[in-house]
């Protein structure tokens, strides 16, 4: 079975937060229960909370306590559920999807657009919680809300658009038409980064076509899925409907049970590559579909004729954004042999200016927050100290910064091979590794030399390089991007990679096909049976 389908849950204190300075009080060991955390309680969040919901709110499993990574103190706790209520809330979401299917497209788009718009009234908390409980800084927790935003937006206009098509037939009046239509039961599996957006690109997009959501969120942000769940049921209420987006929190156990079961048509998992590995084998084995969104060993090119200022913009914050923990973060730079010296010198420098705005995720001058547990401090320092028994020189940071909470200097790292270990495994940590390329054809093979394929930019002002980037013998990616950073995908494309980062499509273009089965329906109205190819069968 899945034993890797087992998400870290655990986890230096705030001085001026985005709307109130934090004054802690020892009368409470709960972050809610202080009043500069009052948006917490703003989100129907209490200091015990149950993490089930298919209808009605409940949760007999463990407790977990869900911690905020810049300080290591507790939020409040989330009562997960077992196996039994997650079996419960399959067949409630099987129910609830024989009647949402029935709807049409447009009023199902009616009501996701209801959820966007309620998002939008709690954009302000809910990405402060998102903030809080990842880790991420304040812009990127609002962000992230803003993604589930757009979503929403975008599958308003899908569901009255979405469609099959008409094919020719060699057969005298004859049809064939091709129609999509609604899977079933769509399970959400998401990752602690990304807690609300990843869920919100699979759900709108789901709903839409016409399938109920099944959502099992990270067990280290609890709080995110109860908080995001109850903005959804209470659009679903408000309109009379079934459950026909459920939560189900729970551990390894119920992860499994999740991905095993035969009534989960889809199963849209977020996370490493060992376990999506893992994931990907369960459903095939019951013949079920499946989209994985691995990891990512993302690279940044820079051409001898680039853009250096702005290249040098996109790399900070596409090596810092997030404190390193996004799928896409770049974790390879390859420079020209002729820039590479200068822009290692001009990018520490970017660096140094940053260690002033290291701090806890909600303070308004923070640019570089925590890592999301101490877990992430230990794979830092195991990937610092290989990378310098490998030869590498750390021309900055390298270090774990003593305070409470859970913090790392971001790092820049020169002078190793291309295919040295350490630099082909990714890191979900704020570390870089520069590289000495002699043009651009030797940068996109060492691109593509790695087990992942999600994300690659390249910064040139050559047009041909350019491309050739983006042609068959270019980047072998998912995401090809050019003068602009390997992070902050926006919705309306597909998001995913290629390789170990497990082919799946998620989010805007086509990927809503994902969520849906294909018929092929061939209409004979000329009143007499014609066999196709010319066949004639025929006994008279």
């Amino acid at each position: 079975m899945l034993a890797h389908l087992r998400n870290i849950s655990k986890l230096a204190v705030p001085r001026r937060l985005v709307t109130q300075s934090a004054s802690y009080s020892s009368s409470s060991s709960f972050l809610i229960d202080q009043p500069e955390y009052s948006f917490l309680k703003e989100l129907g969040l209490e200091r015990d909370n149950p993490g089930v919901y298919s209808g009605q709110w409940q949760g007999r499993g463990p407790s977990v306590t869900s911690y905020d990574p810049g300080t290591g103190r507790p939020i409040a706790k989330v009562r997960q559920g077992n196996v039994q209520e997650l079996e419960q809330t399959i067949g409630l979401a099987v129910e609830a999807y024989k009647q949402w299917r029935q709807v049409p497209a447009p009023v199902r788009g009616e009501i996701v657009r209801q959820i966007g718009d309620e998002l939008r009234k709690y954009k302000e908390p809910l990405g402060k919680l998102v903030s809080l409980e990842v880790g991420k800084i304040y812009s990127e927790g609002q962000g992230e809300i803003q993604e589930f935003i757009d979503i929403c937006d975008y599958a308003v206009g899908l569901s009255r658009i979405y469609s099959g098509q008409l094919i020719n037939s060699e057969r005298a009046d004859h049809s064939i038409l091709e129609a999509w239509r609604p899977l079933g039961v769509v399970g959400v599996i998401s990752a602690y980064n990304f807690p609300n957006a990843v869920f919100g690109w699979n759900a709108a997009i789901a709903l839409t076509t016409g399938n109920s959501v099944l959502w099992k969120g990270a067990p280290s942000t609890p709080l995110v899925s109860v908080a995001t769940t109850k903005i959804v049921a209470e659009v679903l209420r408000r309109n009379n409907l079934p459950p026909v987006v459920a939560l189900c929190q729970g551990g390894t156990d119920v992860g499994q049970t999740l991905v095993a079961d035969k009534r989960v048509n889809l199963v849209s998992f977020t996370g490493s590559c060992q376990t999506g590995r893992d994931v990907g084998v369960e459903v095939q084995r019951r013949f079920g579909k499946v989209i994985l969104e691995l990891g990512g060993n993302n690279a940044l090119i820079i051409d001898e004729s680039a853009n250096v200022k702005m290249a040098l913009d996109a790399a900070l914050f596409g090596c810092i954004g997030t404190s390193g923990q996004r799928c896409t973060t770049t974790r390879r730079i390859i420079v020209h042999e002729k820039l590479h010296d200068q822009f290692v010198k001009e990018l520490v420098g970017k660096y140094k200016q940053l260690i002033p705005k290291i701090g806890h995720q909600l303070e308004a001058q923070t640019l570089v927050g925590p890592v999301h547990t101490q877990q992430n401090v230990e794979n830092y320092k195991v990937a610092i100290a290989e990378a310098k028994s490998l030869g590498g020189t750390v021309a900055f940071g390298g270090n774990v910064i003593q305070r409470d909470g859970f913090y790392v200097e971001p790092t820049v790292i020169t002078g190793l091979p291309h295919d040295a270990s350490v630099v082909h495994r990714e890191t979900f940590a704020p570390i870089v590794y520069i590289l000495k390329a002699k043009n651009v054809d030797q940068a996109i093979e060492w691109n593509n030399e790695v087990e992942q394929g999600l994300s690659s930019a390249i910064f040139t002002e050559n047009i041909g390089q350019a491309f050739k980037w983006i042609g068959a013998k270019g980047s072998d990616c998912g995401i090809v991007n050019i003068n602009t950073t390997t992070n902050g995908a926006e919705i309306g494309g597909a998001f995913g990679g290629e390789k170990a980062t497990g082919g799946g499509r998620e989010s805007g273009s086509d990927a809503w096909k994902q969520y849906c089965k294909r018929a092929t329906i061939t209409v004979n109205h000329s009143g007499e049976l014609a066999c196709a190819q010319g066949v004639v069968f025929n006994v008279e």
